[in-house]
Protein backbone atom coordinates (compact mmCIF):
# COMPACT_ATOMS: atom_id res chain seq x y z
CA UNK A 1 0.00 0.00 0.00
CA UNK A 2 1.46 3.52 -0.93
CA UNK A 3 0.49 6.73 1.63
CA UNK A 4 0.07 9.62 -0.67
CA UNK A 5 0.60 12.95 0.43
CA UNK A 6 -1.01 15.68 -0.88
CA UNK A 7 1.45 18.54 -1.62
CA UNK A 8 0.38 22.44 -2.28
CA UNK A 9 0.14 23.01 -5.67
CA UNK A 10 1.79 26.27 -6.50
CA UNK A 11 0.70 28.25 -9.30
CA UNK A 12 2.75 28.89 -12.65
CA UNK A 13 0.72 31.81 -13.30
CA UNK A 14 1.79 34.89 -11.70
CA UNK A 15 -0.62 38.11 -11.38
CA UNK A 16 0.04 41.45 -10.59
CA UNK A 17 -1.94 44.73 -10.96
CA UNK A 18 -1.39 45.11 -14.40
CA UNK A 19 0.67 42.50 -15.22
CA UNK A 20 0.01 38.69 -16.12
CA UNK A 21 3.37 36.24 -16.07
CA UNK A 22 3.16 32.94 -17.03
CA UNK A 23 5.08 30.69 -18.57
CA UNK A 24 7.40 30.77 -21.78
CA UNK A 25 5.16 28.56 -24.55
CA UNK A 26 6.18 28.02 -28.11
CA UNK A 27 2.96 30.91 -29.26
CA UNK A 28 5.06 33.51 -27.79
CA UNK A 29 7.98 32.81 -30.94
CA UNK A 30 6.48 35.89 -33.05
CA UNK A 31 6.75 38.27 -29.74
CA UNK A 32 9.90 36.87 -28.77
CA UNK A 33 11.40 37.69 -32.29
CA UNK A 34 10.28 41.26 -32.35
CA UNK A 35 11.48 42.15 -28.90
CA UNK A 36 15.02 40.58 -29.55
CA UNK A 37 15.30 43.04 -33.21
CA UNK A 38 14.25 45.88 -30.49
CA UNK A 39 18.11 48.08 -30.70
CA UNK A 40 17.54 48.98 -27.26
CA UNK A 41 17.01 45.29 -26.32
CA UNK A 42 20.12 43.72 -27.70
CA UNK A 43 22.55 46.65 -27.55
CA UNK A 44 23.60 45.21 -24.10
CA UNK A 45 23.07 41.51 -25.01
CA UNK A 46 25.49 40.21 -27.74
CA UNK A 47 25.50 43.47 -29.61
CA UNK A 48 23.37 42.76 -32.82
CA UNK A 49 20.15 41.80 -33.53
CA UNK A 50 18.63 38.11 -32.69
CA UNK A 51 17.98 35.94 -35.86
CA UNK A 52 14.60 34.08 -35.45
CA UNK A 53 16.66 30.77 -35.10
CA UNK A 54 17.88 32.57 -32.30
CA UNK A 55 14.71 33.59 -30.82
CA UNK A 56 13.54 30.11 -31.13
CA UNK A 57 16.31 27.95 -29.83
CA UNK A 58 15.74 30.89 -26.50
CA UNK A 59 11.85 30.02 -26.46
CA UNK A 60 12.60 26.20 -26.33
CA UNK A 61 15.22 26.79 -23.59
CA UNK A 62 13.22 28.75 -21.74
CA UNK A 63 9.77 26.60 -22.59
CA UNK A 64 12.48 23.67 -21.39
CA UNK A 65 12.90 24.71 -17.96
CA UNK A 66 9.76 24.86 -16.75
CA UNK A 67 9.03 21.62 -17.88
CA UNK A 68 11.95 20.46 -16.59
CA UNK A 69 12.94 22.05 -13.21
CA UNK A 70 9.47 23.56 -12.17
CA UNK A 71 10.94 26.95 -12.86
CA UNK A 72 12.39 29.60 -15.19
CA UNK A 73 11.31 32.69 -17.45
CA UNK A 74 8.09 33.82 -17.59
CA UNK A 75 6.44 35.97 -20.44
CA UNK A 76 5.01 39.06 -19.41
CA UNK A 77 1.84 40.87 -20.81
CA UNK A 78 -0.48 43.59 -20.16
CA UNK A 79 -3.58 42.11 -17.77
CA UNK A 80 -5.89 44.39 -19.59
CA UNK A 81 -4.89 44.07 -23.24
CA UNK A 82 -2.54 40.85 -23.29
CA UNK A 83 -0.31 43.01 -24.92
CA UNK A 84 3.24 41.37 -24.87
CA UNK A 85 5.78 43.51 -22.49
CA UNK A 86 8.68 41.12 -22.17
CA UNK A 87 10.12 38.48 -20.33
CA UNK A 88 11.25 37.86 -16.47
CA UNK A 89 12.16 35.48 -14.47
CA UNK A 90 15.02 32.42 -13.23
CA UNK A 91 16.60 29.99 -14.90
CA UNK A 92 19.56 27.58 -14.25
CA UNK A 93 21.69 28.69 -18.12
CA UNK A 94 24.88 26.65 -16.78
CA UNK A 95 27.08 29.13 -17.39
CA UNK A 96 30.68 28.48 -17.89
CA UNK A 97 32.08 31.22 -16.48
CA UNK A 98 34.48 32.49 -13.56
CA UNK A 99 33.39 32.71 -10.62
CA UNK A 100 30.38 30.10 -10.94
CA UNK A 101 27.01 31.17 -9.70
CA UNK A 102 27.17 27.50 -8.37
CA UNK A 103 23.08 26.35 -7.97
CA UNK A 104 21.49 29.90 -7.04
CA UNK A 105 18.81 30.43 -9.78
CA UNK A 106 20.09 33.33 -12.05
CA UNK A 107 17.44 36.14 -12.68
CA UNK A 108 17.23 37.52 -15.87
CA UNK A 109 14.62 40.51 -17.59
CA UNK A 110 14.34 41.67 -21.05
CA UNK A 111 11.16 44.48 -21.52
CA UNK A 112 9.85 45.65 -24.36
CA UNK A 113 11.46 49.60 -24.58
CA UNK A 114 8.21 50.95 -24.80
CA UNK A 115 7.65 49.73 -20.86
CA UNK A 116 10.29 52.04 -19.76
CA UNK A 117 9.48 54.47 -17.21
CA UNK A 118 6.16 52.95 -16.46
CA UNK A 119 7.23 50.30 -13.28
CA UNK A 120 6.50 47.93 -15.09
CA UNK A 121 9.61 45.85 -14.51
CA UNK A 122 9.76 46.85 -11.34
CA UNK A 123 6.58 45.17 -10.84
CA UNK A 124 7.82 41.65 -13.05
CA UNK A 125 10.37 41.82 -11.14
CA UNK A 126 9.05 42.03 -7.54
CA UNK A 127 6.71 38.87 -8.39
CA UNK A 128 9.26 37.03 -9.88
CA UNK A 129 11.40 37.53 -6.72
CA UNK A 130 8.61 36.60 -3.99
CA UNK A 131 7.41 33.23 -6.09
CA UNK A 132 11.36 32.05 -6.74
CA UNK A 133 11.84 32.82 -2.89
CA UNK A 134 8.60 31.07 -2.00
CA UNK A 135 8.74 28.03 -4.21
CA UNK A 136 12.69 27.69 -4.72
CA UNK A 137 13.76 29.20 -1.20
CA UNK A 138 16.57 29.51 -2.48
CA UNK A 139 19.50 30.95 -0.25
CA UNK A 140 20.60 33.94 -2.51
CA UNK A 141 19.80 34.38 -6.85
CA UNK A 142 21.85 36.21 -8.90
CA UNK A 143 22.22 38.20 -12.07
CA UNK A 144 24.84 39.08 -14.61
CA UNK A 145 24.57 42.34 -16.18
CA UNK A 146 26.56 44.95 -19.03
CA UNK A 147 28.27 47.25 -16.84
CA UNK A 148 26.76 49.49 -19.21
CA UNK A 149 23.48 48.90 -18.79
CA UNK A 150 22.46 51.44 -16.24
CA UNK A 151 18.91 50.66 -16.49
CA UNK A 152 19.60 47.12 -15.22
CA UNK A 153 22.14 48.05 -12.90
CA UNK A 154 19.13 50.32 -11.15
CA UNK A 155 16.39 47.97 -10.82
CA UNK A 156 18.73 45.19 -9.63
CA UNK A 157 19.84 47.59 -7.26
CA UNK A 158 16.03 48.70 -6.53
CA UNK A 159 15.43 44.93 -5.03
CA UNK A 160 18.75 44.48 -3.50
CA UNK A 161 21.15 43.08 -5.79
CA UNK A 162 24.95 44.05 -4.94
CA UNK A 163 27.80 43.70 -7.33
CA UNK A 164 30.13 40.39 -6.12
CA UNK A 165 32.67 40.17 -9.33
CA UNK A 166 33.49 41.60 -12.32
CA UNK A 167 34.30 38.86 -15.33
CA UNK A 168 33.95 37.69 -18.54
CA UNK A 169 31.49 36.23 -20.59
CA UNK A 170 31.29 35.03 -24.29
CA UNK A 171 34.06 38.08 -24.47
CA UNK A 172 31.87 40.37 -23.19
CA UNK A 173 32.66 42.20 -19.76
CA UNK A 174 30.21 41.58 -17.21
CA UNK A 175 29.49 42.57 -13.84
CA UNK A 176 27.84 39.92 -11.82
CA UNK A 177 25.40 40.59 -8.78
CA UNK A 178 23.73 38.68 -5.94
CA UNK A 179 20.86 39.18 -3.43
CA UNK A 180 20.32 37.60 -0.19
CA UNK A 181 16.63 35.58 0.30
CA UNK A 182 14.40 38.58 1.29
CA UNK A 183 17.17 41.26 0.57
CA UNK A 184 15.03 43.70 -1.17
Amino acid sequence: MIDLIEQPVRSTIVETARLMMTPASLDDLPDVAALWREPDVYRHIGGKAFSEEDCWNRLLRDVGHWRSLGYGLWTVRMKATGTYAGVVGFADFRREMNPSFGDAPEGGWVMAPWTQRQGLASEAVGAALAWVEAVLDPSRTVCMIAPDNQPSLRLADRFGYAPYAATQYKGAEVLLLERPRGGG
